[in-house]
């Protein structure tokens, strides 16, 4: 690649992985980070001046607008983040030859799927949340073809918030818990994650520009739960660590999708298929409960 030093632009700075990235992509160049105060990403000139003024080699984009059941109101704000902006980062990338990695999600697929998804499926969004990561998807492929699109799937990080912080917050101030346990998918650390991109982005780096393998790929943790089972994995590991909760393992109570309804749709299959990831890069993914385990020894 051209530049001695490679330039990195990172959005998102204070999210889940957008935290991680900033450790993870450090020793690969100079990162310039930053969050919704640096950029509106609801603003298309906002973008276009940020990535004209940065001239970054690669620009790595976690932010999003991800109040999943807010966004069923606030379809303007959801669409402009999650659908338009990534076009934008396409089209200033384009104009750069800079590469664009670019986070997408389990939500583009309705669910009802038996097995995993694989990246050839088609996607069926079911809700606004859905609907604006997969038109950014097509936004940033069809501005850019040097992009790499990430889905992934229940993301868990020790900096922001997530599903487990909510449950071992919930296990210490109730007296019994009530968990969803008809929806399956992987938790998949932020750490994991940033780390994976990180490798990406190296071998890019490393091999160039022409032929590096881009498009979209699947990238979760491996192995499957629910998030009932999930939940008591999270609460075991604390008591383990001998944090004190009023909710025991064996007090938290499944649910069915139909008897905690929600203002937008969630998908009762989250499984992703990540065999064309791990055999484009030859790269391990761990199992979830690595992922989450990691993540609670920091949170602990």
């Amino acid at each position: 690649m051209g530049p001695d030093v490679v330039k990195i632009l990172v959005t998102g700075k204070n999210g889940q992985v957008g935290f991680e990235l900033q450790r993870a992509l450090a020793t690969l160049g100079e990162v310039i980070a930053i969050d919704h105060t640096g950029c509106d990403l609801a603003d298309a000139d906002a973008i276009r001046a940020l990535v004209r003024r940065v001239a970054p080699d690669v620009i790595v984009n976690p932010a999003a607008y991800t109040a999943v059941d807010k966004a069923e109101s606030d379809q303007d704000t959801a669409f402009a983040v999650n659908a338009r902006a990534p076009g934008v980062f396409g089209e200033e990338a384009s104009r750069l030859g800079a590469l664009v990695v670019h986070y997408s999600t389990d939500y583009v697929f309705d669910g009802a799927k038996e097995g995993s998804y694989a990246e050839t499926d088609r996607p069926d969004p079911q809700s606004v949340y859905g609907s604006t990561k997969y038109a950014g998807e097509r936004a940033l492929a069809e501005a850019n073809p040097r992009h790499l699109i990430l889905r992934t799937s229940w993301v868990v990080g020790a900096h922001g918030g997530n599903f487990a912080k909510t449950m071992l917050r919930l296990a210490a101030e109730r007296e019994q818990l009530s968990v969803v346990a008809d929806q399956f998918g992987a938790p998949t650390s932020a750490a994991l994650l940033a780390d994976l991109t990180a490798q990406l982005v190296r071998q890019y780096v490393r091999e160039g520009a022409d032929g590096f393998p881009y498009g979209i790929y699947h990238v979760t943790a491996a192995g499957e739960t629910s998030w009932y089972d999930y939940a008591r994995f999270v609460i075991a590991e604390a008591q383990g660590a001998g944090k004190t909760l009023r909710v025991d393992p064996d007090a938290v109570k499944p649910l069915t999708t139909t008897e905690y309804p929600t203002p937008a749709k969630r998908p009762a299959n989250s499984r992703l298929n990540t065999d064309r990831f791990r055999t484009t890069f030859g790269l391990r993914l761990p199992p979830w409960q690595e992922s989450v385990r990691h993540v609670l020894q920091q949170i602990f």
